[in-house]
């Protein structure tokens, strides 16, 4: 069965913001604008959960995508990512404290995830 090619593109592009965002955090004017303001330790735990959640996006994308339990696991670390990382990278960048009440959000969605991918496995 061939993977579905939206969630394929999608994890995909997950995989390079992880990195795209994780090496501009580290070098050059971003890295700077967030360490003058203190924000850094924000964007390092944002890239820290996108980028094995990328990978988890793309690898359940090619090996389990039929599984209806898993499919949904797959839009909950998605929205994971949307969620968690995405409020602290913005959170980390702006300043805007507020955020922080979005990421555990994505907190539960990557739980809920976990949760879904443990339950799609059947027994003998």
């Amino acid at each position: 069965m061939q993977p579905d090619s939206f969630r394929l593109r999608l994890s995909a592009l997950m995989g390079f913001l992880a990195i795209a965002l994780g090496a501009s955090g580290a070098h050059g004017k971003v890295h700077d604008k967030l360490v003058a303001a203190g924000e850094l330790a924000h964007w390092e735990t944002a890239v820290q959960y996108h980028l094995p959640h990328a990978v988890l996006l793309l690898l359940l994308t090619l090996l389990a995508s039929a599984k209806p339990l898993v499919v949904w696991a797959w839009r909950l670390f998605f929205m994971g990512i949307v969620l968690f990382s995405g409020s602290l990278y913005v959170l980390a960048y702006t300043s805007t404290k507020w955020l922080g009440a979005i990421t555990p959000l994505g907190g539960l969605s990557f739980m809920g995830g976990w949760l879904l991918i443990a339950m799609s496995a059947k027994g003998k």
